[in-house]
């Protein structure tokens, strides 16, 4: 016989927001400590190799060299393209792993996954920021920590939104996964100030304290991070009902009719798996061809592509670049890199109310893409006439560049993780969202690589090499912003017929 609840106890309607709340706060710092552990590269390229002259006579007095200060290997010519080398390390194994990583994900459990891949990111974040305290030159030393860093890393994207994919129902998860979304900004700003504190008289600290900060997040994800509603008693989100049209719209916290634990329908979290339920609890998991036929994959995949290739060639070559053309020092240039975050922020969050109200993922992100094009070309041009024209060209830009990557990676990919076809198959959330940032993540890998071979031609060059790419992932997306313009002719329709009736 069931025990009446007292009415002193938690509400039913409280117990779930309590623990989506718990998800979203969670998973936010975890993904944040992922970034944040990433961006000290960026900030510590111009330490490597500074301008000397600068800096006085050599005080050595044993060499008459120009780089005296610089730290070899990267005291060559060469050293930009060994930068591009070091990022492209890390990007490659990243976007290789990625692929591999969503397929683990979906048959492990995203705790011991996701907290396993956090302390081993901190292992060899700080591994890279210890080469500087062991007087270590090898360029292969620092490409295999790369390496190993872009591998386990992995681990975090797929994990983190197929959590949130699993307490959310579609609503107005656009906008609710935008503000989300801001971890990547905000582990970008404060990867780059951490960073920038020890950036001219430590620069192995730069990364030590990331990787603590990292390593002690994943311990606390270990312990309190809730994987699915009904590890604890409550019912799932409703992404579709039952004819495949996604319900509760205007809810983002939409579940379904017992949304408290599942023991108000007379179902305990531990008589559960006696539940006629149980099978549909477990379904198997997606392949990954099957992955590719869920209508709307290819094409967000490929556009990511180019979006995330512009957004890591700013997040890698940003503070260089300010160095360079404004001349600021290292610690400067760092710390206004992370208004472009700032506009990230601004624009993931943009990005997901306005595809919420209009109901078109693929036409916000093409018009934010058409819009970004010509804002770069400003920027170069005349973004460092003076300190207020560059923040604000930085915010515009990073808002315009980071939107669309922020929308496709979030919203996007949990909405074809949980699409109408998969017939309530939660296991491809995992999978949809590594195919879809693997792809991105070979765009991440290209761009800085190829930053780095152009910018001995000059730095206008870089600009027109991103362009082009915003612009070529705007028409990847041509296809499926017909099909939403089609649509919303339709339902224009519609509703002028039924007004003359």
């Amino acid at each position: 016989v069931p025990i009446p609840v007292p009415p002193t106890l938690t509400p039913p309607l409280a117990l779930p927001r309590r623990y989506r709340g718990l998800t979203l706060v969670l998973t936010f710092l975890c993904y944040t400590s992922y970034h944040l552990s990433r961006k000290p590269i960026s900030i510590v390229k111009s330490q490597l190799h500074p301008n000397c002259t600068a800096l006085g006579p050599n005080p050595r007095n044993n060499s008459n060299s120009s780089t005296w200060c610089s730290w070899a290997p990267f005291d060559g010519d060469n050293y930009k393209e060994l930068f591009g080398a070091l990022d492209n390390a890390f990007l490659v194994a990243y976007a290789i792993g990625m692929f591999i990583s969503g397929i683990f994900g979906e048959r492990l459990p995203l705790r011991y996954y996701l907290s396993g891949g956090m302390v081993l990111s901190g292992l060899f974040t700080a591994l890279f920021g210890l080469g500087y305290f062991w007087n270590i030159h090898f360029l292969w030393y620092f490409i295999i920590m790369q390496v190993c860093n872009g591998l386990v890393q992995t681990t975090g994207w797929p994990s983190v939104v197929a959590c949130v994919g699993n307490w959310f129902g579609k609503g107005k998860r656009g906008l609710i996964m935008g503000i989300w979304n801001s971890h990547t900004s905000v582990g970008n700003i404060l990867g780059s100030l951490i960073a920038g504190v020890w950036v001219s008289s430590a620069w192995g600290l730069s990364f030590i304290v990331p990787g603590i900060i990292i390593t002690a997040m994943g311990i606390v994800c270990f312990f309190f991070l809730v994987e699915y509603p009904e590890d604890v008693g409550c019912s799932p989100p409703l992404h579709h009902d039952a004819g495949g049209v996604t319900s509760n719209d205007k809810d983002p916290e939409a579940v379904t009719s017992n949304e408290g634990p599942l023991s108000i329908s007379g179902q305990s979290s531990v008589d559960r798996s006696d539940s006629p339920k149980e099978p549909a609890e477990e379904p198997k998991a997606i392949s990954f061809l099957g992955a590719l036929r869920i209508p709307g994959v290819v094409e967000f995949s490929l556009c990511l592509l180019f979006a995330k290739l512009v957004s890591y060639t700013f997040l890698y070559w940003l503070p260089l670049y300010i160095v360079n053309v404004a001349h600021f020092g290292a610690k400067e240039a760092g710390d206004l890199s992370t208004l472009f975050d700032v506009g990230g922020i601004l624009g993931g969050i943009f990005a997901g109310l306005i595809s919420d109200y209009t109901g078109g993922r693929a036409t916000t992100c093409c018009v934010m893409l058409v819009i970004a094009a010509p804002m770069l070309f400003l920027y170069n041009h005349v973004g460092q006439n003076g300190i207020g024209t560059s923040i604000a060209m930085l915010i515009i830009c990073g808002a315009l560049v980071n939107g669309p990557y922020a929308l496709i990676t979030t919203a996007v990919s949990a909405d074809l993780g949980t699409h109408e076809s998969l017939k309530g198959n939660a296991k491809a959330l995992s999978t949809v969202t590594a195919i879809i940032d693997g792809t991105g993540s070979i765009g991440a890998a290209l761009g800085p690589l190829l930053a780095g071979l152009i910018s001995p031609t000059g730095w206008n060059n870089v600009f027109y090499m991103l362009i082009a790419a915003d612009v070529l992932a705007c028409l990847l997306l041509a296809r499926v912003v017909v099909k939403e313009v089609r649509g919303w002719c339709g339902c224009i329709a519609r509703k002028r017929g039924y007004v003359r009736t």
